[in-house]
């Protein structure tokens, strides 16, 4: 056996006994949590268990390298990795997979995912950011898989801004640049696209970044032989290994169960990245994964005897144990105890966390079936709610939606009935819902003052001789402006940095900001929006520009399953207030020039969606968007740079609300509510429809999510009566969500003299050139004929039929 490696300060033999057996104690206790969390699973306490066993050993040596100031993005296997930074009880474990709602006891995300996925508090409850410097920082998980690579890029790269760029407040953020961001992923989940676009970018930035890649064989049954050319993911990225004359990665490689050359392997590993700013691969080899792959199925289904029986000979634990007899550490009898302690601590906890969240759920079973039964007292149907009420009261370990259901059946008996009993019950129905809600719905967005809906419009001022310019102007001098006053901006995307995007509405800016704040990216849309993600986790506030609309769709995955569900996920204890810009709306043919606005707004709920119509607008937005909290992404219109808008004299004061419409052109006959490019062609309508005596209200979305806040559209309906919504998405749309919006949300429906009405583009998308865009979206002559069809059902004798 190898000579123990002194990587911890020159400890002496004693001092390194004690941590090497305290951190077999964690693996110990780790390993235990797995055993009784699939057991818990298994007997219906807990829906769903995925564990760390089989990885405990090398989370032990990533933890003795990760420094606090550090992050952490890895996936659902590592909670050795967090119980040994001290992130992580067994009783919040247990408190995870019972879904405690409770985010003091269950801190990872108060219930609302499953067990595995970890996090570190990143704000105080005002939303204010703590000192991440002296806490060890661990992103929020997500389960899909490689989907925590984009944003591991981020954290890295924030390290490279933060040493280079000046003039950037690092209070709470940084300390010179020094921190690692460290990865992880599972053998399987490196042939996602994602984790070969990481690698690479990673590869071209140079940034801080540690990547450990546990390697059992298997991706769930699938052997690796069906995962990797070569089985071997180490082997294949050979060519990203850097040599004295190209930058690139350090790639290393070690056993999962050799723990003193795991502890120099990773002491190797962060001195490479936090020193040098070089990312570095550790592909750990030889692991097990006892338990399989999750609680859904046993992995004796597709191992064969002889693979259960070396996994079981080369257990990263039992290695280690063996290890440590055979360097003299610790006596076989010692071990053992430290193991029965290891599984009693960890039933008292498992207990303790289910007794801790039984204990409320019991206490609200006990009044519920008090109510119920008084109400059964008084209720003709008395047999029927007796009955439900035993039943309820029956349940030896409750659930909120047990009780909830039970209590809403009953009411129905009531139906007739008037008694305060009865009240009494619709009272407490009606609390216990809206306090209970709260606990699974808050936080989609930012709860504090920094909301960005609570931001107060400044409107634009214009000198009386304010200049005609390009909207790309407007947009470029404001940008300029945001990176004068604020150094914790920067954009980065496709072209965006030497010609200053392809519409030049960054124009100059990189020769006057630098290549770090105004950047060049490779086509890589997923990692550009984990570029903005990780950034914007540690403090800077990051603009990712996505060339086209369309493109957009490269990097939804990202968007939806990372950056909307963020400050949900952690109930408001991280947030990554990133500015996702991109252009679209009308141009010429299939691509670039589709408007998947429905497709994105419905997968991208927890971030704001807005479509200003000119760039006086976008300017505006981005001004507000850079005084809050949550994360947005703004469509441009792509016709719109060469179009001239006046110049504003408080162009950087300027800010857009968010969530709120506007009326453009006031009406009397009919509301006509549209956004973006089509926003303009309805304009022109309505003054064509003035001269047949047709008065139409026209209103600017401009904020799709949030909609219409103050309803205001409801406002203009039940002066019209009449409403039509345009838009160039398809049908079923994004003009189908308005509808909803006005009908459902603002209750519309009762102003209404006439059948709402939407008007789309066709269901396929524009075919190209002029002709094509007329017969795919919305014409001028479309929009007329469909208002004039409205009024001609109205009043047919002033409005005779068209045609």
């Amino acid at each position: 056996m190898q000579t123990i490696p002194d990587v911890t300060n020159d400890l002496s033999f004693e001092d390194f006994k004690t941590e090497v057996l305290n951190d077999y104690k964690i693996a110990m206790v780790s390993r235990e949590c797995s055993l009784l969390g699939r057991r818990e699973v298994l007997t219906g306490k807990a829906k769903f268990g995925i564990f760390g066993d089989g990885k405990e050993v090398p989370q032990l040596a990533m933890a003795k390298a990760f420094l606090k100031g550090d992050w952490r993005s890895g996936y659902y296997r590592d909670q050795t990795f967090m119980m040994a930074i001290g992130e992580l009880t067994t009783e919040q474990f247990f408190a995870g997979l019972y879904a405690n709602t409770n985010l003091e006891l269950e801190p990872m995300s108060a219930g609302r995912q499953m067990g595995g996925h970890f996090v570190t508090h990143s704000l105080n409850d005002n939303g204010s950011w703590k000192n991440l410097t002296e806490q060890y920082n661990s992103s929020a998980d997500i389960s899909p898989t490689a989907g925590q690579m984009p944003r591991l890029l981020g954290l890295a790269q924030a390290s490279k801004i933060f040493r280079n760029v000046e003039d950037i407040n690092t209070t709470n953020f940084s300390k010179k640049g020094n921190e690692v961001a460290w990865g992880t992923i599972g053998n399987a989940s490196t042939s996602e696209g994602l984790f070969f676009e990481t690698i690479n970018a990673a590869g071209v930035l140079q940034v801080p970044m540690v990547i450990s890649v546990w390697d059992d064989e298997y991706g769930i049954s699938v052997h690796a032989r069906h995962q990797t050319t070569k089985e071997n993911i180490s082997e294949i990225l050979k060519g990203f290994q850097r040599n004295k004359n190209e930058k690139g990665f350090e790639i290393l490689r070690v056993k999962g169960w050799d723990y003193p050359n795991l502890m120099e392997t990773y002491q190797e590993a962060a001195k490479i990245a936090r020193e040098e700013h070089v990312p570095v691969l550790i592909h750990v080899v030889e692991l097990t994964q006892p338990q399989g792959h999750s609680t859904s199925g046993s992995h004796e289904r597709y191992k064969n005897a002889e693979r259960l029986e070396w996994e079981s000979d080369h257990d990263c634990n039992t290695k280690m144990r063996q290890w440590i007899i055979e360097s003299g550490i610790a006596t076989n009898e010692a071990l053992v105890e430290i193991e029965r302690t290891a599984k009693r601590n960890v039933r008292d906890a498992k207990k303790n966390a289910w007794n801790t969240f039984l204990r409320p759920i019991k206490k609200e079973q006990l009044e519920i079936v008090s109510i119920l039964k008084k109400v059964a007292s008084k209720s003709a149907n008395r047999v029927f709610i007796s009955k439900l009420a035993s039943d309820l009261e029956a349940i030896d370990e409750p659930t909120r939606k047990d009780i909830l259901s039970t209590s809403r059946k009953v009411l129905r008996h009531t139906l007739a009935e008037t008694h305060t009993e009865k009240n009494t019950l619709a009272n407490w129905i009606n609390a216990n819902i809206s306090k209970t809600q709260h606990s699974f719905s808050s936080h989609l967005y930012s709860e504090t003052q920094h909301a960005n809906v609570r931001i107060k419009e400044i409107k634009p001022t214009y000198a009386d001789d304010a200049e005609l310019v390009d909207g790309r102007i407007i947009l470029r001098d404001n940008f300029d402006n945001i990176f004068s006053s604020h150094p914790e901006v920067l954009v980065f995307g496709e072209d965006t940095g030497k010609i200053g995007d392809v519409n030049q509405g960054l124009e100059g800016l990189q020769e006057k900001f630098g290549e770090l704040r105004v950047a060049d990216t490779g086509i890589r849309e997923a990692t550009i929006v984990g570029q903005g993600i990780g950034m914007a986790l540690r403090g800077l506030r990051p603009i990712a520009e996505i060339q086209y609309l369309d493109y957009i769709l490269y990097a939804l995955q990202i968007i939806s399953d990372d950056l909307a569900t963020l400050h949900y996920r952690t109930k408001g204890k991280q947030k990554a207030p990133l500015i996702i810009r991109t252009r679209g709306h009308r141009l010429e043919g299939i691509w670039h020039s589709g408007s998947q606005m429905g497709g994105i707004l419905n997968l991208v709920k927890g971030v704001h969606l807005l479509v200003p119509r000119n760039m006086t607008k976008a300017a505006g937005f981005y001004n507000t968007l850079l005084n809050g909290d949550d994360p947005a992404i703004v469509v441009e219109c792509l016709n719109g740079y060469r179009l001239k808008e006046k110049m504003p004299n408080n162009l950087s004061a300027i800010k857009t609300p968010i969530g709120v419409v506007e009326t453009v052109k006031e009406g009397t006959d009919i509301t006509l509510v549209s956004y973006g490019s089509t926003l303009r062609i309805v304009e022109q309508t309505a003054k064509d429809l003035l001269a047949l005596g047709i008065d139409a209200e026209i209103i600017d979305v401009q904020s799709l999510i949030p909609f219409d806040l103050n309803h205001d559209i409801v406002k203009s309906i039940a002066k019209t009566n009449r409403v039509m919504i345009i838009d160039e998405d398809v049908p079923g749309g994004a003009s189908a969500y308005i509808l909803d919006e006005i009908l459902n949300k603002q209750n519309a429906f009762q102003y209404l003299d006439s059948a709402p009405k939407t008007l789309a583009a066709k269901a396929h998308r524009p075919a190209y050139g002029n002709d094509g865009d007329y017969f795919s979206k919305p014409s001028a002559e479309d929009i007329f004929e469909a208002i004039y069809a409205v009024m001609h059902e109205t009043n047919p004798t002033k409005y005779p039929k068209l045609r």
